[in-house]
């Protein structure tokens, strides 16, 4: 660090010239009591803060670490490719190589438009699936997050099927009426939403497993029935795999549950933690892309090289590790039995929730299926909670409604040391 950091002044220097002292709102951790941490390092399955701590890391950056923080062959990758140039403007090479890597893995996407964010990707893939159907409403699910477009930011209201009403200030009314909410694991509340606006949904958009309300697994059948239906009526699925590609399986959730999408959203795991997403799906739709197509979309740090770069190594060392997923299946497993069993001895009715390397603890007695149930649990235990870890040396998301994520940095022992600092952590959220 280039100025010796004051654990006294740093954040009220930041609030004094970021809004709220945070680059994203989740960040401040104003769901869980506490100033945030401001982290100066990480490597494998810590983090390191500008005042010294060396945590265990749930978080995960959200999501890209896979392999665990600083993997060496993904440095090696970044370092390599920045002696080159930083940004070029123009096509390179290894960008096509990286579509390769998408396009044999994902199941259904046949072409794919590197991008910088999700939200990038999520707003891109519906104005393609507008263009595609000609039609206007979009369907998604309440608790799902797409991303801050102004289309995506529509809270449900008390109908199953309800017209969008703006989520944020400064998103007009307009820019969400032809946003549709549905309930998550409810096939009734899609049908009621179909038939809201008859032959003119151009397109259904879920996170397959949801990642923004904490883990909630989908229902058996339910994707099918997503499936199913947006066949019949015309629509197009969309499955946000900008959490869950290449986390939940090799060939993210449309690979593990075997529902194949129209078009699929990537990010985080897809760039190796440098800022690359993607959208992609049939070539007839992708085709559609501009300059192939008339659908417009471009950016200039788009497949940006180091990003690029990243993204390579990450996919080589996920093929270098043929047990990878078996691997972190089995850590998540752990994870979640050391939780239950410390939420257990401690008298705390808690509902872990996990799919693959995604967890999170519900402090709710009954399980979580939508966001209707999750606006339901204690937001007071989970911080205390929260805190207790910290106080023992575990970052968790500083947020009810976030998952957590393990990497194959989190061995067994680091394991072990998470579920008995939970021990503590539980009894003092029973408080």
């Amino acid at each position: 660090m280039s100025v010796a950091f004051d654990r006294d002044t740093w954040f009220s220097r930041a609030q004094a010239l970021i809004p709220g002292g945070v680059n994203s709102p989740v960040r401040a951790f104003a769901s869980v009591g506490g100033e945030p941490l401001a982290i100066v390092s990480a490597r494998g399955a810590t983090v390191t803060t500008a005042d010294g701590r060396t945590l265990i890391d749930c978080i995960g950056a959200w999501g890209p670490a896979l392999l665990g923080h600083a993997h060496p062959a993904i440095e090696a990758a970044v370092t390599a490719q920045a002696r080159h140039g930083l940004v070029f403007g123009l096509s390179t090479p290894d960008e096509v190589t990286l579509a390769e890597r998408i396009v044999e893995r994902v199941p259904g996407c046949e072409m794919v438009r590197l991008v910088v964010t999700g939200t990038e990707a999520t707003m891109s893939a519906v104005r393609v699936a507008r263009a595609a159907t000609k039609r206007r409403v979009v369907i998604k699910f309440a608790g799902g997050y797409h991303g801050h477009a102004d289309m995506f930011l529509v809270s449900a209201g008390s109908g199953a099927a309800t017209l969008g009403v703006p989520d944020s200030p400064g998103v007009p009314q307009a820019a969400v009426r032809d946003t549709h909410i549905a309930t998550f694991n409810d096939l009734d509340s899609v049908d009621r939403a179909f038939a809201a606006a008859p032959g003119d949904v151009a397109a259904l958009i879920v996170e397959p497993v949801v990642g923004n309300m904490g883990c909630v697994p989908p229902a058996p059948g339910f994707l099918e029935g997503l499936r199913e239906r947006c066949t019949r009526e015309g629509a197009l699925l969309i499955f946000d795999e900008v959490m869950t590609g290449f986390r939940v399986s090799r060939g993210g959730a449309a690979a593990r549950y075997g529902v194949t999408p129209d078009l699929v959203t990537l990010g985080k795991i897809v760039g190796g933690g440098m800022p690359l997403a993607a959208f992609g799906g049939r070539r007839n739709l992708l085709s559609m892309v501009a300059p192939a197509g008339p659908v417009y979309q471009a950016g200039t740090y788009a497949a940006h090289p180091l990003s690029v770069a990243a993204g390579l190594a990450m996919f080589t060392a996920i093929d270098a590790e043929p047990t990878l997923y078996d691997t972190l299946e089995a850590t998540g497993a752990r994870l979640q039995a050391g939780l239950e069993a410390a939420a257990a001895t401690a008298g705390v009715a808690v509902s872990v929730q996990r799919v693959a390397s995604m967890i999170t603890v519900f402090f709710s007695a009954q399980p979580v299926r939508s966001w209707s149930d999750a606006d339901q649990v204690d937001r007071a235990a989970f911080g205390r909670f929260f805190r207790g870890m910290l106080a023992r040396g575990v970052l968790l998301p500083p947020s009810p409604f976030e998952a957590a994520f393990l990497s194959l940095a989190h061995d067994a022992a680091v394991i072990d040391r998470i579920a008995a600092a939970a021990e503590g952590a539980f009894v003092e959220a029973r408080a």
